[in-house]
């Protein structure tokens, strides 16, 4: 294998592994989330809204960590992937073409921020709505 299959490996390997975990984290959280509105539903005692939305923050937190290493991984091929490319025509340096035009906006990264804060938020938001109601309105 030459450097240049053992990067685009390491890359390929690295960003599959990235949308994995983000698939898994959608769907764990449904699961989660259908258990909050389930307990809103049938009226279930305050304190296991607390604990649900305690684990929404956790399984966030978990995965914004997966997230901030799988990009770690990925970035560390990019510097040598954009030398490779040099040897390559203009429009087809993929990596020192998307350096230059990507914007902020249309990025995994900030899609994926956009639905995790969400989701933190959410927890959050059933946690403390659980412990009003256990503590403060029983």
């Amino acid at each position: 294998m030459d450097q240049g299959q053992y990067l685009c490996e390491h890359y390929r390997f690295a960003a599959n592994q990235r949308l994995k975990v983000f698939n898994f984290f959608v769907v764990l959280t449904m699961f989660v989330e259908g258990g909050i509105f389930t307990a809103v539903e049938k009226n279930f005692h305050p304190l296991i809204l607390a604990l649900l939305g305690g684990l929404v923050i956790i399984v966030v937190t978990v995965f914004w960590l997966m997230d901030i290493r799988s990009r770690q991984l990925l970035k560390l091929a990019v510097p040598a992937l954009k030398r490779l490319e040099q040897e390559y025509p203009e429009e087809a340096r993929i990596f020192s073409n998307d350096a230059v035009r990507r914007g902020d906006v249309a990025r995994y990264t900030f899609a994926f921020r956009i639905l995790l804060v969400g989701q933190l938020l959410f927890g959050l938001s059933v946690a403390t709505y659980g412990l009003h109601h256990w503590y403060i309105a029983p």
